[in-house]
This record gives structure tokens, C-alpha cells and sequence, in this order.
């Protein structure tokens, strides 16, 4: 029997025009939000204090994304046989948590300013807001270049573009409280922001859970890879196959295949890399090839191409060793 293992490289780090895009954005998100903070306690305006800690979560998003790939561009060393790659997702999980508990106390400001609600300056809330709105607009034509294949450069975007509709909201308030004086606009306005950053939150933590548990990559079921890998006419079965991603963007799989008795067993590897690479878009691979049983391969044969997602098998039931799907 041959053992054949094969290792893709590494992805290449985001380029130094991705650091640039988010330094910038940087410079415009931390600029603004001092301005917002202190018109938002001279105008008693929850809704552009609940703005500038959305914004505030913005700046962080950037700046662990800022961090995360400095750190991804390190070499793998030592025990650390991935690099850091996964810095990235624990920050995303940093960035999500803190959103989330954010939105949580704007909601409890908010209900508080609906029974209670305080004088509210309209013109400085609406001018503010519409600032905000061409900051934000700024920004986020600054990250849309960036490579977003990373999950905190998107999940920094997202949050622009979550702070473009809460701007649109909190100016909206700011105008029903000029033209009306109805002041419960901006808790309202408040409430409207806390929603928008919980599902920016949702969505973060959503995406970095699943690549902190293994979960197979969005768009890549293991089942129909296992299907397609022991559909070539010389592979007689697929087992142990696991399919995960290292970071946002970097699928990896690993699996035990086996062939026909004689066959060429780097040939057949060649073959399964270059359909991973092909059809599903994974190019980090170890592959296990072994050659079949002389016996084992004419019961395979009757019974057509088989795979076993996973460690789960079936029964031995030709008495071989050899674990079988069902």
C-alpha cells in the first residue's frame, strides 16, 4: 500500500493597500465619533450617543482587523503549525460580543427615554446625522475596494454600512423632532439603531462560531464532495473525510481513499486535488490514497462508488478491515 499525503501552500496575506483602505477608514470613523459624542451630550440625543457607540464598535472591527493581519502574516512557527491565521475569528468573536451587549444597554436607554423622554435639540441631531451619513458613505466606498474574503475586513463593512442606515434613522428623528417636537422620536430612532447593530452582531458571531467549531464552509457540503471524489472511475472509496476552514477564506479537507489493487496512487491523488481545486475551490488538501483489496475492489465494483463523511462506518460486512458506507 502507498500513502500519499499532499499539503496546499498557505494563502497570501492581504497586501498592503487593504492596511491603507482600513487606516483610512480608521481616520474617518475615530474623527467623527468625537464630534458625534460631544453633540450628542450638548443635544441630550440618545440616538447620536447610541450612533457614536455603534461607530465605536466600527473603529474596534478595524482596528482588530488591523492587528489580525499583521498577525496572519506571521510565519508558521513551532507549535503554531497554521500561523495565527485564526486571529482574525477570535476577533470577530470580540467584535460581535461587544455589539451585541452594546445593543442590549441602547435598548434599555431607549425604553427608558420612551416613558421618560428628555428635550431633544432637532437641528443639531439632524445636522450631525447627515455629516455622519457622508462620512459613513466614505468609508464604506474605502473598505467595498479591500479584500473582503477576510471575515473582519467584511465584518468592519458591514458595520459601515449598519452605521449608513442608522444615520439615516437618527436624521430622520432629528427632522420629526424639529418639525414636530415630538421628542420619543429619538428613543424610537434609538431602538431602530439597537436592532441594526444585534443583527451586525448576530451575523459576526453567526460566521466566526462556525469556523471556530469546524463546521464545514459555507457553500461546501461534505456529502456531495464525498459523492463527487468516489465518482472517478478509479477510485473505489471515500471515508474519513473532513472538511473545515481554517480562517474565513481558507477551506481545508483531509480523507482516506482508496483504488484499485496496482493502480497509481499519485496519479489518482493528482486527479482528486485538481477536482478539490476545480469544482469546490479547495486547494489545501491531505489525501490518504491506498490501494484496495483485490476482493474488496470486485465487491466495490458491484456495488457502484461509495463515501463515508466523517469518522461514522458501517458494519464491517466483508470481514476485510476495511469500513464500508451504507
Amino acid at each position: 500500500m502507498a500513502h500519499d499525503h499532499h499539503h496546499g501552500h498557505f494563502h497570501a496575506p492581504a497586501p498592503d493597500a487593504d492596511r491603507r483602505r482600513l487606516g483610512f477608514a480608521l481616520g474617518l470613523i475615530v474623527g467623527f465619533m468625537a464630534v458625534e459624542v460631544v453633540v450628542g451630550i450638548a443635544a441630550s440625543s440618545l440616538a447620536l450617543l447610541a450612533d457614536a457607540g455603534h461607530m465605536l464598535t466600527d473603529a474596534g472591527a478595524i482596528g482588530f482587523a488591523l492587528v489580525a493581519i499583521r498577525l496572519a502574516a506571521r510565519p508558521a512557527t513551532g507549535g503554531y503549525t497554521f500561523g495565527l491565521r485564526r486571529a482574525e475569528i477570535l476577533s470577530a468573536q470580540l467584535n460581535g460580543a461587544t455589539l451585541l451587549a452594546l445593543a442590549v444597554f441602547i435598548v434599555y436607554e431607549g425604553v427608558r427615554r420612551l416613558i421618560d423622554p428628555p428635550a431633544v435639540e432637532g437641528t443639531a441631531v439632524l445636522v450631525v446625522a447627515l455629516v455622519g451619513v457622508a462620512v459613513n458613505l466614505a468609508a464604506t466606498w474605502t473598505l467595498a475596494g479591500a479584500n473582503r474574503q477576510s471575515l473582519n475586513v467584511e465584518g468592519a463593512y458591514r458595520h459601515i454600512l449598519t452605521d449608513l442606515l442608522a444615520f439615516i434613522a437618527t436624521a430622520v428623528a432629528g427632522a420629526v423632532v424639529l418639525l414636530t417636537g415630538f421628542a420619543r422620536a429619538d428613543g424610537i430612532a434609538a431602538l431602530a439603531v439597537a436592532a441594526i447593530m444585534a443583527w451586525a452582531a448576530y451575523g459576526l458571531l453567526r460566521d466566526s462560531g462556525r469556523v471556530l467549531l469546524e463546521a464545514a464552509p459555507r457553500g461546501l457540503e461534505a456529502d456531495r464532495i464525498g459523492r463527487a471524489m468516489a465518482s472517478l472511475p478509479a477510485v473505489a472509496e471515500v471515508h474519513d473525510l473532513h472538511v473545515w476552514e481554517v480562517t474565513s477564506g481558507f477551506p481545508a479537507l483531509s480523507a482516506h481513499v482508496l483504488v484499485a489493487p496496482g493502480d497509481d496512487c499519485h496519479a489518482r491523488r493528482r486527479e482528486l486535488e485538481q477536482l478539490l481545486a476545480v469544482q469546490f475551490g479547495v486547494e489545501h488538501t491531505t489525501l490518504q490514497v491506498d490501494h484496495e483489496h483485490e476482493q474488496g475492489l470486485l465487491a466495490i465494483q458491484a456495488e457502484g462508488p461509495r463515501s463515508v463523511v466523517g469518522d461514522a462506518t458501517a458494519g464491517d460486512e466483508r470481514g476485510d478491515g476495511v469500513p464500508r458506507a451504507t
